[in-house]
């Protein structure tokens, strides 16, 4: 089967299945999607979403992040995955939103990546999510998924994943294909007992034919 048939199956499965697909973080405004993201590195959503309502409710914004100490947002996060680290990034970073950006959220990768504790897969969910720019996230839900299905070929890093996957969906369903992917992962495609009697891909799916059963 061409990796564009392949697609297509994907794309048809997941708009039948799950039309609506959203990021699993609670939040209100783009500072506090940013937010939440640096926190969920290495942390499950469920948890950092338990964190957030007491930490936006002190600190909705950037500016008023900004005006925090370490200590501050450290005791709020303090049941986050590296909480010292992530509240430097939050410290630090609500002040360059400030003074860089006017406390707003920027909408490019090079402006996103310079502020602390955003790397390239952070901000491509900003961009897909706030700005609905065809960027395809990469954790490791999305890149377990798609090597499974046979969406990339000997992908061995988050680009090149990245790279394979923009490659075969159309723009316009990129920024909804990541959170495909990713739920998919979640509650389907699981990393150590894949519920493939629950999942409508098998028919398509390279590592279910691997198998055997098909």
């Amino acid at each position: 089967m061409k990796k564009e048939e392949l697609f297509r199956h994907v794309i048809a499965y997941f708009e039948a299945t799950r039309p609506i697909a959203e990021t699993e973080l609670h939040y209100k405004n783009p500072f506090q999607l940013l937010v939440a993201v640096i926190l969920s590195a290495q942390c499950t959503d469920k948890r950092v979403n338990m964190v957030t309502p007491a930490l936006f409710a002190e600190f909705p914004d950037a500016q008023t992040m900004a005006k925090a100490s370490v200590d501050e947002i450290r005791e709020k996060i303090k049941s986050i995955s590296y909480p010292n680290s992530k509240a430097e990034y939050l410290a630090k970073g609500s002040n360059i939103l400030v003074e860089k950006f006017g406390g707003e959220v920027p909408s490019t990768m090079e402006e996103l990546t310079s502020i602390p504790g955003v790397g390239r897969k952070t901000a491509n969910v900003i961009l897909s999510v706030v700005f609905n720019q065809p960027k395809m996230a990469v954790d490791t839900h999305v890149q377990r998924v798609a090597a499974r299905i046979g969406l990339t070929t000997n992908a061995k890093t988050p680009l090149q994943t990245e790279m394979q996957l923009v490659k075969y969906f159309p723009s316009e369903k990129i920024p909804l294909a990541h959170h495909w992917l990713i739920l998919h992962g979640r509650y389907i495609c699981l990393a150590r007992k894949p519920l493939c009697n629950k999942c409508g891909l098998t028919e398509w799916c390279k590592y279910y034919k691997s198998l055997g059963k098909s």
